[in-house]
């Protein structure tokens, strides 16, 4: 495809997958959910404001650290359309998320931790359970792993 002209306003799928690196079926999916948007030509094909390959990177590197589409959605309605985000507005939206990875990382540690001897016990009562869940006391918490939730489990 080759390089985009630099002062492109619009750009076609193809190009934004090229340039994105972000395959033309996640587009078209990240489309109907509706966190990207393009317009339709009259020969009924996709032109997307050049803004959309800043989306399509904020939105992958979101998926990455585990951000739910749902959330990114609402985040990328913050942004203002007819004009290419700042990275004051990135700042913004990204902070917001802050609690929610710190949580995520406490967790991952947690379970990082005691992922080769424990389930968590959420307890299959494994037979030297380092963690002594003696009698299976944290099963009348309820179900689930205690010792990696404290009872805060993700939904």
């Amino acid at each position: 495809m080759g390089d985009l002209p630099w002062d492109a306003k619009e750009i076609t799928i193809g190009q934004l997958s090229e340039r994105s690196g972000v395959p033309l079926s996640a587009l078209r999916f990240y489309e109907a959910k509706g966190l990207i948007s393009s317009r339709r030509t009259v020969g009924n094909q996709r032109r997307y404001a050049r803004d959309t390959l800043r989306r399509v990177t904020f939105i992958r590197y979101a998926q990455r650290v585990g951000i739910s589409l749902g959330m990114i959605r609402d985040a990328l309605a913050e942004l203002p359309d007819g004009r290419t985000p700042t990275r004051g507005d990135w700042a913004r939206l990204s902070r917001s998320w802050r609690d929610e990875l710190e949580t995520r990382i406490l967790h991952m540690q947690r379970l990082k931790d005691n992922l080769t001897e424990c389930i968590g016990c959420g307890c299959l009562s494994i037979s030297r359970c380092r963690l002594g869940n003696t009698r299976d006391e944290l099963g009348q918490r309820g179900p689930g792993p205690h010792r990696l939730y404290d009872g805060d489990f993700p939904s």
